[in-house]
């Protein structure tokens, strides 16, 4: 996979994310490890921070529900808009991660 495509299976992966569920940023990084050869978190984020404004971003968390940096307000707003549970500035990953099936 090239790296064009591989930023296009994170952004779709993305898109796929119910509202009001999330998926970290190493759980996107581990779906597509096997078809990539890729997984790293930082990658996804990188990608995120790069191209992912035209999809559902708020629902890509860090590890432990933390909301991404420098939007942690808009996306928890966001976030409690689509029935998220949060505690503070983190997203209850027992209640609103996902996962796709495989």
């Amino acid at each position: 996979m090239t790296p064009e495509e591989y930023v296009e299976e994170v952004l779709t992966l993305v898109e796929r994310i119910p509202a009001g569920r999330v998926m970290t940023y190493g759980a996107i990084a581990d779906y597509l490890a096997d078809r990539s050869g890729r997984a790293s978190a930082r990658l996804v984020g990188g990608i995120m921070a790069r191209h992912g404004s035209g999809v559902p971003w708020h629902r890509v968390v860090g590890a432990g529900g933390r909301l991404p940096p420098g939007h942690e307000a808009e996306a928890a707003t966001r976030l409690i808009g689509e029935g998220a549970r949060l505690n503070g500035l983190k997203v209850d990953m027992k209640i609103s991660s996902w996962y796709p099936s495989p």
